[in-house]
């Protein structure tokens, strides 16, 4: 999902995101609009205007939690989390 949207403004990656069925496309549409709506009152702009400079998405923490199995026994499950940061950057138009 990241390099789908990657150094396109943020208007288009929302409309591509919105039509994509993979299951971590409305996670991120959901980031890029926090992302807008974080930005400085100074710098506001429209979504047009606005291009994703870079979106990064790294390893995040593993929780490790244990399951109950046969025989008074234990199985591990690691829960993996994942990390994404987005810059966005306003165009000269």
């Amino acid at each position: 999902m990241a390099d789908l949207v990657r150094g396109q403004t943020v208007a288009e990656a929302l409309h591509r995101l919105k039509f994509i069925t993979k299951r971590a496309s409305s996670p991120v549409a959901k980031l890029i609009q926090s992302a807008m709506a974080n930005l400085p009152t100074e710098k506001k702009a429209s979504a047009d205007q606005l291009v994703i400079k870079s979106i990064a998405v790294d390893k995040g923490l593993v929780f490790k939690r244990f399951r109950a199995r046969a025989r008074g026994q234990s199985s591990p499950l690691h829960k993996h989390t994942s990390r994404i940061s987005v810059i966005l950057e306003a165009t000269r138009s």
